[in-house]
């Protein structure tokens, strides 16, 4: 185990509301997982959904090889059908990037107001 090492991955969270339980979970089941596994990034190393059915809100997390893995589910699922029906269907509340993130995605990811935050230390 290395002590202080930045590995190069990239992890991101999104946490989001929606109003319907329903449409949410058949749509994260039934067609967003199938879709983003559908994309071929091999980098992708998680596409985790955590949900509170009590307060209809949810936490994606998702876990890269590095942020040239991150750019190329980026670019394929941005302006998507199924990324589309998602900003529909939910409300995006909070956005954090745990990793170093290219100036380009930093542009791309503004509207959204992600909160970066670089590796400093730990264990890996």
């Amino acid at each position: 185990m290395n002590l202080h090492s930045d590995n190069g991955q990239l992890r991101v969270i999104i946490d989001v509301s929606y109003e319907s339980k329903e449409d949410f979970l058949n749509f994260i089941e039934n067609e967003q997982c199938q879709y983003i596994d559908s994309l071929g990034v091999e980098g992708l190393l998680k596409f985790e959904w955590y949900v509170d059915v009590d307060s209809n809100s949810a936490t994606l997390v998702e876990e890269f090889k590095d942020v040239a893995s991150f750019g190329e589910l980026a670019s394929k699922a941005v302006g998507s059908p199924v990324n589309l029906k998602f900003r529909e269907i939910t409300n995006i509340d909070n956005m954090t990037i745990l990793g170093e993130v290219t100036d380009q995605i930093k542009e791309n990811l503004a509207p959204m107001g992600p909160k970066i935050k670089s590796y400093k230390a730990g264990l890996n």
